[in-house]
C-alpha cells in the first residue's frame, strides 16, 4: 500500500460515457449513462492511498480494513461505513467473480473522497442498473455493486480500457454546521465525574519520528520527569501500549494519523504505569515538517478530552426515549463488524459500565474444559492473549466459570483468578456467557481497591453478560468458519507444496517457510536419521532473518526435546528459560556485577536480549511421525508472553502429519536413488585404457531421468599380447530391465574374450546366455571387435556385426564406408553362424561405431538415419577421435528439438597420421 500527500494534483478524469464498449446494454434506464462524472474539476486531491488484493475470497476482508484505515486516518469517520460497504461489494465482483486482482485507489479531495475499484478482466460485463427487474432481484450474483452505489454514493460510474474496467463512486462530507458538535444534559453535582482540585492536561509534542520535543509543566506533574530529562526521548520509551485484540495499530501508527483518541499507558518516575487517556492531533509547521501534539489527561477524568460517543438508536415509536435493543444500550452503535472488535468494545463497556480499573473476557473451548483470552483492558494482555485456564478450577461456585462469582480481596485467596495474578487487582466479579444453557464465556472486571463489588454488581454484569452473549456466539462461529476455510486452503497448498519436491533440503525449508509467518514466529525442525540416532538441529527459522543465527546458537546449546511419539502439540520451556538466564547474565556482565570486561559483554548485549525476547514465549513441539516411525519434531514458537490458540496448534498438527510423509518420502527416494546410482555405476566399464597408436573416445547418453545406465553399452579392454577387445551394444527397451541384460552382455564379453574365443565364438556363448535368461531376456544387438595396433602404425581389426548399425569408416580423403557386413542380432534364435570380418585403419582414418538411439533421431517425420550419418562424418575429416564424437553428439543433438527418448552410445577411433622428421 502506497499513500502520500499530493498538493494540486487534479482528480483523474473518467472517460465519456460515449465510449462504452458496444456488449453493453443500453435503454431508457440505462443508469450508467446517467452517472457522468459532472463535478467541477476544482477539486484538488490532497491524499491517495493504493493497494491491490489477489483474486481469493480472503482480499474483501483485507480491502476492507484497508479503506476503513483509510478513511479514520484522514479523519472521514462519518463516511467510512458506506465506503466500506461499497468496496466490499465492488472488490468481491473483481476477485470472487471475475477472478483477476483487485486494484483499489482512494483519493481524498477537499469535498469528499473518491474509491475506484478497477479488475483486470474488462470483457466481463457487469449488470448496469436499468428496467425495474433488475432492481427487484438483490440477491442475484452479479450488479448489486452497481445497484449500492446508485443507492449510496453522490456520483459514480464504470469505465473501461483495453485492460482494466474500473467503477468508481464519490462519498460527499455531509455539512457540519457551526457551533456545538456535541452536548450532554445538565448533571447534579454528585454525578459529575471525580477529578483531583487542579485537572492537570499533559501537552506533550512528538516529531516526525516519535521523538519528544515538547513536555508542559502538567506533563511533569503527571509522571515527575523534568522536560529535559525526557527531551529528545521516543516516546515509545515511556508509553505502556496495551495490545488491541484485531487491530494492528501501535504507538507508532497512531502518532502518524490525523487524529486518534484512546487509552493507554506512561510510566512515571516511579516506574509505575500510570493509566491516561490521550487525544493525538496530526499537526505541520510553517515549512511542512509533520509532528503530533498529544493531550493526556489521567484515565479516570477521559471526560474532559473524549469525544461524547454517538447517540444510541431510540425507538421512535416509544414514549421512554430509550433504546429499542438492549445489546445496543450495552455495546454501543454502530456494533463492530468482526469478533476480535466486538470482544474490545465489550470489556472497555464492562469496565466502564462498574467503574474498573480492568475487565477481561474468556471464550470456551468446543469441550467447555477450558477458557481462553480474547480480549482484556487494563492489563498486559500481550501476555495473556490465547492463555487458557480451566472451567472448573476448583470445588464450591466461586472455582466454577459457570456461576457468577464475587472476590471482594484477592490476597486474601492467592490464585483464586489466574489471570490476575501478579496485576495489583484486588477485587473482581465475573460472570458467565451462556447461548442456551451453553457455557461459551466468561466475562469479568477488577480493580485494584479491595470490597469494590458485591452481588448488585455482578447482577448488572450478568445482564449485561446475557445481552452481548448471542452476538459473541454467533460472531465467534463465524470466525471459527473462516479459520476453517482459511485452514483448508493452507493445507491443501501446503500438501501440492510438499508434494512437488522430493530434496530432502528443499521439503525442511518448505515446513520452515509455510509456518513462518502464518503459525509462528519461529521454528525449528528436528530430524532423527535412526532410531538409535539423536534429534539433529536440522533447519532454523525466523521473521526476522537477523535472528535466525542466534536462535540456532541457542538451540545447539540445549538438549533437543525428547521424540515422544504421542500425537498433538505438547509445550517446552527449556527455550525461553535457557534465553532468560543468558539475558541476565550478559545483562549482570554489563553492569559489572560478575566481573569481566563490561565493555566486551555489553557489546553482545543487544543480540542476547534480543534473542531472548524472539523465544521468550511459548514453545511447542509436534512429533513428525511417518510410518510409525518418530523421525524428527517440528518446534514453533512465539515472542515473549504469547500464547498459541487452539486453532493454530490444530492447524499446525494437521501440517506437522503431511509434512512427516512429505519429509520421509524424500529421505526414501533419496535413499533409492543413491542404491540405484551406485547399482548403475557398476554396470558402467572402467576408465578406458590407454591404447598405444590409437585413439579412443565414448560419449553415452541414457534416456530417463536419473538414469546413468540404459539399454545402451559400450566396452574397451585389453585382451593380451597387444590386442584389445571393443563393444558397442543396444539391449531392446530402457531403463533398469534393460540394464539389467546390459549387465549381463558387458561381463560375459569381457570373460569370454579373455578366454582366447574368436569373435563369433564369444558372440556365440553370449547368445546362448541371453537365451538361458528366459522370459527375462532381450534382443541384443551387438558390434564386436578385436584391434591390435601394427608396427607400421596402422591398426588391424576384426569385427562381427550382430543386427548392429554397421560401423563407419572415415579415410583421410573424406570418403565414408561401412567397415563391416550385417549379420543376425543376439536373444533370437539358438544356432547362429556368424563369422568375423578384417578391417585395417591406415593413419588418419577414423572408425565411428553408434547405437541406433543416434541414427534414429527424429524430428517430425524425418529421421537422421545411416545417410544423414555418413554426410555429417565426412565434415570430420582431419579431427582427432575427441572431436568428432563431439561433432557427431552435437549434431544429433541439433536434429530435434526434443530431448532423445532413446539410449545413445558414440564410440569413436582413430589411428593417427604418422610425422616423418
Amino acid at each position: 500500500m502506497t499513500t502520500g500527500l499530493i498538493p494540486g494534483e487534479q482528480p483523474p478524469e473518467p472517460r465519456p460515457t460515449s465510449t462504452r464498449p458496444p456488449h453493453q446494454r443500453s435503454g431508457p434506464g440505462d443508469r450508467a449513462a446517467q452517472h457522468v462524472d459532472d463535478r467541477p474539476r476544482s477539486s484538488v486531491i490532497t491524499a491517495r492511498a493504493a493497494a491491490s488484493f489477489e483474486p481469493v475470497g480472503r482480499s474483501v476482508a483485507t480491502a476492507r480494513s484497508f479503506v476503513r484505515d483509510t478513511l479514520q486516518g484522514w479523519g472521514f469517520a462519518d463516511i467510512v461505513d458506506d465506503a466500506v460497504v461499497l468496496t466490499s461489494e465492488l472488490v468481491t465482483n473483481a476477485v470472487v467473480h471475475a477472478g483477476t486482482h483487485a486494484d483499489v485507489l482512494c483519493l481524498r479531495s477537499e469535498d469528499g473522497v473518491r474509491i475506484e475499484v478497477s479488475d483486470r478482466y474488462p470483457e466481463r460485463e457487469i449488470p448496469l442498473q436499468g428496467a425495474a427487474m433488475t432492481m427487484s432481484s438483490p440477491d442475484r450474483e452479479g450488479g448489486r455493486g452497481l445497484q449500492l452505489c446508485a443507492a449510496l454514493a453522490g456520483r459514480w460510474g464504470v469505465e473501461y480500457t483495453p485492460t482494466h474496467k474500473n467503477v468508481w463512486f464519490q462519498l460527499d462530507l455531509p455539512e457540519r454546521p457551526v457551533g456545538t458538535r456535541a452536548a450532554g444534559p445538565a448533571l447534579p453535582a454528585e454525578l459529575l465525574p471525580l477529578a483531583d482540585g487542579r485537572v492537570r492536561v499533559a501537552v506533550v509534542q512528538i516529531d516526525r519520528t516519535g521523538t519528544i520535543t515538547a513536555w508542559n509543566e502538567d506533563a511533569e506533574d503527571l509522571f515527575g520527569y523534568a522536560a529535559d530529562q525526557v527531551t529528545g526521548k521516543p516516546l515509545t520509551d515511556l508509553a505502556a501500549w496495551p495490545h488491541t485484540p484485531g487491530t494492528g495499530t501501535g504507538i507508532a501508527e497512531a502518532l502518524r494519523l490525523s487524529r486518534w483518541e484512546g487509552s493507554y499507558g506512561i510510566r512515571d518516575a516511579n516506574g509505575r504505569v500510570t493509566p491516561v487517556y490521550a487525544s493525538h492531533l496530526r499537526v505541520r509547521d510553517a515549512d511542512g515538517e509533520p509532528s503530533t501534539v498529544c493531550l493526556l489527561v489521567r484515565d479516570h477524568e477521559r471526560a474532559v478530552l473524549q469525544t461524547p460517543l454517538r447517540a444510541p438508536v431510540t425507538d421512535v415509536g416509544g414514549g421512554d426515549g430509550q433504546s429499542s435493543d438492549p445489546f445496543e444500550m450495552f455495546i454501543g452503535s454502530p456494533a463492530p463488524d468482526d469478533l476480535d472488535g466486538l470482544l474490545q468494545r465489550t470489556v472497555e463497556r464492562a469496565r466502564d459500565m462498574l467503574d474498573g480499573d480492568s475487565a477481561f473476557l474468556l471464550l470456551a473451548t468446543d469441550d467447555e474444559t477450558e477458557l481462553e483470552v480474547r480480549a482484556s483492558t487494563g492489563l498486559p494482555s500481550a501476555r495473556q492473549r490465547f492463555a487458557r485456564v480451566p472451567v472448573e478450577a476448583g470445588p464450591g461456585r466461586y472455582g466454577s466459570a459457570r456461576m457468577p462469582a464475587v472476590h471482594e480481596d484477592l490476597s486474601a485467596v492467592p490464585g483464586a483468578v489466574p489471570l490476575l495474578n501478579g496485576t495489583g487487582m484486588r477485587s473482581v466479579v465475573t460472570v458467565p456467557l451462556k447461548v442456551e444453557g451453553r457455557l461459551t464465556g466468561s466475562l469479568g472486571v477488577a480493580a485494584e481497591a479491595p470490597g469494590r463489588y458485591s452481588n448488585e454488581e455482578a447482577l448488572r454484569l450478568q445482564f449485561a453478560a446475557d445481552r452481548i452473549a448471542l452476538a459473541v456466539e454467533s460472531a465467534r462461529l463465524g470466525e471459527l468458519e473462516r479459520l476453517r476455510r482459511g485452514s483448508l486452503s493452507f493445507l491443501v497448498e501446503a500438501s501440492d507444496l510438499l508434494a512437488g519436491t522430493l530434496d530432502r533440503d528443499q521439503t525442511l525449508a518448505l515446513m520452515a517457510q509455510m509456518t513462518v509467518p502464518t503459525l509462528a514466529t519461529w521454528c525449528a525442525v528436528y530430524t532423527i536419521a535412526d532410531q538409535a540416532s539423536e534429534p539433529y538441529l536440522s533447519y532454523v527459522l525466523h521473521e526476522d532473518e537477523e535472528l535466525i543465527d542466534g536462535i540456532k546458537s541457542l538451540l545447539s546449546k540445549i538438549s533437543p526435546p525428547d521424540p515422544v511419539p504421542t500425537p498433538g502439540a505438547r509445550v517446552w520451556s527449556v527455550p525461553g528459560e535457557t534465553a532468560h538466564q543468558a539475558a541476565l547474565r550478559s545483562s549482570m556482565r554489563s553492569l559489572g556485577l560478575s566481573g569481566g570486561s563490561t565493555h566486551q559483554t555489553a557489546s553482545a548485549m543487544g543480540p542476547t536480549l534480543a534473542v531472548a525476547s524472539a523465544v521468550g514465549g511459548e514453545t511447542v513441539v509436534l512429533p513428525l511421525v511417518a510410518r510409525n516411525r518418530v523421525i524428527g519434531m517440528l518446534t514453533l514458537g512465539k515472542p515473549s508472553e504469547e500464547h498459541f490458540r487452539q486453532e493454530i496448534l490444530e492447524l499446525a498438527e494437521d501440517l506437522s502429519r503431511r509434512a512427516a510423509l512429505a519429509l520421509d518420502n524424500a529421505r526414501l527416494y533419496s535413499e533409492r536413488t543413491a542404491i540405484s546410482q551406485s547399482l548403475q555405476r557398476s554396470l558402467l566399464p572402467p576408465e578406458l585404457p590407454d591404447i598405444d597408436g590409437v585413439e579412443v573416445e565414448v560419449i553415452y547418453r541414457a534416456a530417463g531421468e536419473g538414469n546413468e545406465v540404459g539399454g545402451d553399452f559400450y566396452d574397451l579392454f585389453p585382451i593380451s599380447d597387444g590386442a584389445y577387445g571393443f563393444a558397442i551394444g543396444d539391449v531392446c527397451g530402457t531403463g533398469p530391465n534393460a540394464a539389467a541384460v546390459t549387465g549381463l552382455a558387458r561381463h560375459a564379453l569381457r570373460l569370454l574374450a579373455r578366454e582366447g574365443l574368436s569373435g563369433p565364438a564369444v558372440l556365440e556363448r553370449l547368445n546362448s546366455a541371453i537365451l538361458d535368461e528366459g522370459a527375462r531376456s532381450r534382443f541384443l544387438t551387438l558390434l564386436y571387435g578385436e584391434m591390435r595396433p601394427q608396427e607400421d602404425g596402422s591398426a588391424e581389426l576384426k569385427v562381427v556385426c550382430a543386427g548392429h548399425p554397421l560401423p563407419l569408416r572415415l579415410r583421410q580423403d573424406g570418403t565414408v564406408e561401412a567397415a563391416a557386413e550385417p549379420q543376425p542380432l543376439l536373444g533370437v534364435m539358438e544356432d547362429l553362424e556368424l563369422y568375423e570380418q578384417t578391417v585395417t585403419l591406415d593413419p588418419g582414418d577414423v572408425l565411428l561405431c553408434v547405437t541406433d538411439g543416434v541414427t534414429e533421431r527424429r524430428e517430425g517425420s524425418r529421421m537422421l538415419g545411416d545417410d544423414g550419418l555418413a554426410d555429417v562424418l565426412t565434415t570430420c575429416t582431419g579431427l582427432t577421435a575427441g572431436a568428432v564424437a563431439a561433432r557427431i553428439m552435437r549434431a544429433v543433438e541439433r536434429f530435434a528439438s526434443d530431448a532423445p527418448s532413446d539410449d545413445m552410445a558414440i564410440l569413436a577411433m582413430r589411428v593417427p597420421e604418422v610425422h616423418k622428421d
